[in-house]
């Protein structure tokens, strides 16, 4: 039966931890050295739709299914019939023929749905200006790693309340970890997410960024002004200076928190190099687990497609 991952919430609790499992045993055996990966998707395609640029979405997706022993064909609005008005509707039915499963980034939330209605094949957000589930997911891959379980865990998130930000609270409501945001006022997380998504997690949005950190295991920041909000950037530093995840804001947090960033990093701004380079970051190792988690994603949707 064909699956879609367009938001966290398209997932289980027992999903999300079995994609992890699996994320983790793949990671193994890439670093074991081993080919079994390379039969995992033979002659399976990959088709990314890209309307907003990439480094680490495009390239761990593409790497994730070479990996997989598949291939992939990338496409930008301007090199497709989608640039001369073609509906994405038509567009979701003809590549359903030759490909096997899709990726779009891209700004309107609505785009990657009417993709994924009209798509005889799995369709994954790689975001959108609402959701970044593969963000986040991968993101609960380093926490696992590294603390060697998601239980009785609290996240801090200090800045914009954005896409990453709404997917974090879905993984809370769904996993049940605490989630504190730390937002400006008029920068907070949509409502309507947090109501659809209250659950076993409690999630607690606040203004005060010390607040949020004091018993942190996780303190996780990103840019401020988010791609097609370059207008606002001087008024957002302005605003969010306050929220600048630096030396003095880590310090109130306990000494095993980590430090996340999805990057790009605009050093000086939302983070400083004192800390994204620190011994608390895990920033690096975050970006390489995008790829480990998307081999079991695509594995995941295309077993289930089959």
């Amino acid at each position: 039966m064909k699956r879609d991952l367009l938001t966290i919430l398209d997932l289980s609790a027992d999903e999300i931890h079995s994609l992890l499992s699996k994320a983790e045993q793949m990671k193994k055996s890439l670093q074991e050295g081993t080919d079994l990966l390379k039969s995992t998707l033979p002659g399976r395609v990959l088709g990314l739709i890209f309307v907003k640029p990439s480094t680490r979405t495009r390239v761990s997706f593409e790497a994730a299914m070479y990996r997989l022993g598949g291939s992939c064909i990338f496409m930008t609005p301007k090199e497709t019939q989608i640039s001369r008005d073609e509906t994405l509707a038509d567009t979701a039915r003809v590549l359903s023929r030759y490909v096997d499963i899709l990726v779009i980034r891209t700004f309107a939330h609505e785009d990657v749905e009417e993709l994924a209605r009209f798509s005889s094949i799995p369709v994954i957000n790689g975001l959108t200006d609402r959701f970044h589930p593969c963000q986040v997911l991968s993101d609960l891959l380093t926490v696992k790693e590294k603390r060697g379980t998601l239980e009785k865990l609290r996240v801090a998130w200090v800045g914009d309340g954005n896409n990453v930000a709404h997917s974090w609270i879905n993984a809370a409501g769904i996993l049940g970890f605490d989630l504190v945001l730390a937002c400006p006022p008029g920068y907070m997380p949509d409502q309507n997410v947090l109501n659809q998504t209250r659950g076993r997690g409690r999630i607690e949005v606040v203004h005060n960024p010390k607040k949020a950190v004091e018993s942190a295991d996780i303190i996780y920041t990103d840019v401020w002004a988010s791609m097609g909000q370059e207008q606002e950037a001087t008024e957002r530093r302005r605003i969010f200076q306050p929220y600048q995840l630096n030396a003095d804001l880590v310090a109130e947090a306990p000494p095993h928190a980590m430090v996340f960033h999805c990057l790009p990093a605009h050093r000086g701004d939302e983070i400083t190099d004192q800390v994204i380079d620190g011994p608390q970051s895990v920033v690096f190792d975050q970006a390489e687990n995008r790829m480990h988690l998307q081999m079991a994603l695509l594995d995941w949707l295309l077993s289930a497609a089959s």
